[in-house]
């Protein structure tokens, strides 16, 4: 159906179809590229899935000329309209892409358009064919200030000035040029400096390519010839610091006062509600009395009151307050507005198992300003319950019981002792404690896991780097009750099962790097910033045991089943490392490629020979080699047969991802994937329930899993929905098929995967 309909079934008689619009760049000797003007054209045709099928307009098409019918308005709002032809529009895209290389320095550029009718097709094809010529080149520059103060403090940072001598004449460049000046002067207390007081002349001789330019900052004047109300060359100096805590029940500027406290140096004006410490609001204020106005500081001031989840509302405004000496002042005021302090959450569900029901609730409650210092406290508890019907004798429990809860505060800033206040005040950072409890009663045992964790994250001012330190992260598991000889059971020579049931303390530390020159503030993602190349980076370091088996050895603690324990309870050390690498790059704005590469290591020592089940490694799932399932890849060349219940052994202590994916935007929020996922896992010693496992330079290379696939994805901006196809294509496993890319065969190499958010 999709593809049985004509291209030009909505195209009206006597138009036609744009099906077409290409651009060639004659005689380039330049960088520019015609994919860089494509933004350019007032009229593109319909968007190109792998460049050749018009999927959105075939969706469209699929829609009847009854526009009244629900079905026929629903398929064209999937889909996308046929793009007329408009003579018009082809003109203005000429002068368009004319100005642009204009802007760029290329003086001498010509446009010219040719067009290819097919009137018994319905369509028009378009060629804008442009002959750049030589560009223009910056021979000399002079600067001229009409205050002589402006001109010193300008010519302070002529080192950072872009534009040079030699450098193409590129009118972009004198804008930006223009921003940067007057940021630097901002900085430096001239609020009322702005961008327009720079202008540009730029003299051309006749057949020459040379330009000499000169750069002007003249003195602003109102249109009925009075000065302006902030001096463009005079300093700014700042008076007082005002906080309006209750702005939004005041609605205007003019609020009522019910206290007022001054607390170093600024003033807080309370509405009926002091819902935050002086303290709080005077270490969150970069913008102190006295000093030059610097607009960088009110932007860290903005950035330090956002990260207080108590404010709602933030506006910061400078009003004139006279003058001393030849001193101006201003006046800060700062605006709050405070949100909820308190909320909750309520989840409920059924299950049914094989005809046995149960049921879970959960609770969350949070308070967002614990002790007037934007504080979070959250609290979750949930209980769940499931009965169970046949045969019980010899079991401990009669059914499914969980008790879980979780306890922790957010300090909005880095809360420890012996840190400096400049250094705290310099980062963006919060400190986090948290308890959990989870309490779990099943027929053969009953099981305690409890935990305590204690970490601080911090990250940059564009948030393009963040960090987070684990300093104490302590996971303990009880097994109070089970059934005899349970563990034997279950696991009478497999070590990793008999862990995950046995009790065990993990005590670690841990750090965390990202990096990413991906911005997604709310700006950045309405002007489409998102859909740049990017890049992002991320490190992680943790280890185990280190702190405990120090003390053991201090105390002459004595082994016990050649191990140390506390309390009855063997602890756990090792050490553990990963990197992974992504990159995305956009070939237009609606198709891009993507990169992974992803390297992990984990070793035992000391106190452990293995390192905990939940600390390993594993491979395949929604985001790994898509070819296999969760849990069912690896290590090494182990074959687990496919057996469902052998997921316990496919986990190592060495991980290795590869993934390359092509994306293109279909219709919609529909996208369309395809990619190559390449990588496995291995174990760092030769254990006996994981033959075939273990690590070798010598034939690694050859147990690297490969798969292929396709994916459908509903991008909803802020979440993804995603559906992955993968099909094995090799696969190291013993005794299975090699290379299922020969012989595939769907029941045994296909995995079908659903998830949210992208893979990578």
């Amino acid at each position: 159906m999709l593809w049985s309909c004509s291209s030009t079934r909505h195209v009206p008689d006597g138009q036609l179809l744009l099906d077409n619009a290409t651009i060639t760049i004659n005689e380039n000797e330049s960088e520019i590229t015609s994919t860089q003007l494509v933004n350019y054209l007032r009229q593109a045709p319909n968007h190109k899935v792998l460049g050749f099928a018009k999927l959105q307009l075939a969706t469209y098409n699929m829609s009847g000329k009854d526009t009244t019918r629900w079905y026929n308005k629903w398929v064209r709002k999937l889909g996308q309209p046929p793009v007329i032809y408009d003579s018009t529009l082809t003109a203005q895209s000429a002068r368009q892409l004319r100005q642009a290389l204009i802007n760029q320095g290329y003086n001498d550029v010509t446009v010219t358009v040719d067009t290819v009718a097919r009137h018994d097709k319905k369509k028009m094809d378009v060629r804008y064919n442009i002959t750049t010529g030589q560009p223009h080149f910056i021979s000399s520059i002079a600067y001229e200030f009409e205050d002589s103060v402006i001109g010193n403090k300008v010519m302070e940072d002529s080192a950072s000035f872009t534009i040079t001598e030699g450098t193409i004449f590129n009118r972009n460049n004198l804008e930006n040029e223009r921003i940067q000046i007057t940021e630097r002067l901002r900085r430096n207390g001239y609020y009322g400096f702005t961008k327009e007081y720079i202008t540009y002349i730029a003299d051309t001789a006749a057949g020459s390519k040379n330009v000499d330019l000169t750069m002007q900052i003249r003195k602003p004047h109102n249109p009925d010839g009075s000065a302006p109300s902030f001096p463009f060359h005079q300093k700014y100096f700042i008076r007082n610091v005002y906080f309006v805590t209750d702005y939004e029940s005041a609605g205007s500027d003019n609020h009522s006062v019910q206290d007022t406290v001054s607390y170093k140096g600024i003033y807080v004006i309370y509405g009926p509600d002091h819902y935050l410490r002086p303290s709080v609001l005077e270490e969150k204020c970069f913008i102190q009395p006295g000093s030059l106005y610097n607009a960088a500081e009110v932007n860290r001031t903005y950035e330090a009151l956002s990260q207080l989840g108590i404010l709602k509302f933030i506006n910061i405004t400078m009003q004139p307050a006279g003058s001393l000496g030849d001193a101006q002042l201003l006046d800060c005021v700062i605006l709050l507005s405070r949100t909820k302090k308190m909320g909750a959450s309520l989840e409920l569900e059924g299950t049914n198992s094989e005809g046995d029901l149960g049921f879970g609730v959960g609770l969350t409650f949070q308070h967002r300003n614990l002790w007037k210092g934007s504080e979070t406290l959250t609290t979750k508890f949930r209980t769940s319950y499931e009965s169970l019907s046949g045969n019980l004798d010899g079991l401990i429990n009669d059914r499914y019981t969980e008790f879980a809860g979780e306890v922790g505060i957010t300090f909005p800033k880095f809360k420890a002792p012996f840190i400096p206040r400049h250094y705290k005040q310099r980062i963006i950072a919060s400190s986090e404690v948290a308890l959990s409890f989870n309490y779990q009663e099943r027929p053969e045992y009953t099981r305690i896991i409890s935990g305590a964790a204690w970490k601080y994250k911090w990250t940059n001012r564009s948030n393009t780097m963040r960090r987070t330190l684990d300093l104490l992260d302590v996971n303990f598991v009880y097994l109070p009750h089970s059934t005899l000889n349970f563990i034997d059971e279950i696991a009478p020579t497999n070590p990793l099962l008999r862990y995950s049931y046995e009790d065990h303390l993990i005590m670690r530390l841990g750090y965390t790097y990202y990096l990413t020159n991906r911005k997604m503030t709310t700006a950045d993602i309405s002007s489409n910033r998102r859909q740049q190349n990017f890049y992002t980076l991320r490190y992680s370091i943790e280890t185990a045991g280190n702190t405990l088996y120090a003390i053991s050895n201090l105390i002459g603690q004595k082994k016990s089943d050649g191990a140390y324990k506390v309390f009855g309870t063997q602890y756990s050390q090792y050490v553990k490392s990963e990197i992974e690498y992504t990159r995305t790059h956009y070939i237009d704005r609606r198709n891009s490629f993507a990169y992974r590469a992803g390297f992990g290591i984990g070793y035992p020592y000391g106190n452990s020979r293995m390192i905990p089940f939940e600390k390993r490694f594993y491979a395949g799932g929604a985001n790994g080699v898509r070819g296999w399932g969760v849990r069912t890849l690896g290590p090494g060349s182990y074959d687990s047969k496919n057996s469902v219940t052998d997921f316990i052994n496919q986990c190592g202590d060495i991980s290795l991802d590869l993934s390359v994916e092509y994306r293109a935007k279909l219709f919609w929020v529909f996208e369309g994937a395809l990619f190559i996922d390449a990588g496995n896992i291995w174990t760092i010693h030769n254990y006996e329930n994981q033959p075939g496992g273990m690590f070798k330079f010598n034939s690694f290379y050859k147990e690297i899993a490969a798969s292929y696939g396709a994916g459908l994805r509903m991008d909803f901006t802020y979440f993804v929905l995603r559906l992955d196809l993968g099909i094995k294509a090799h696969n190291p496993a013993m005794n299975q098929e090699a290379w299922p890319l020969i012989h595939p065969r769907w029941h045994r190499d296909a995995t079908l995967h659903f998830a949210v958010g992208y893979p990578f």
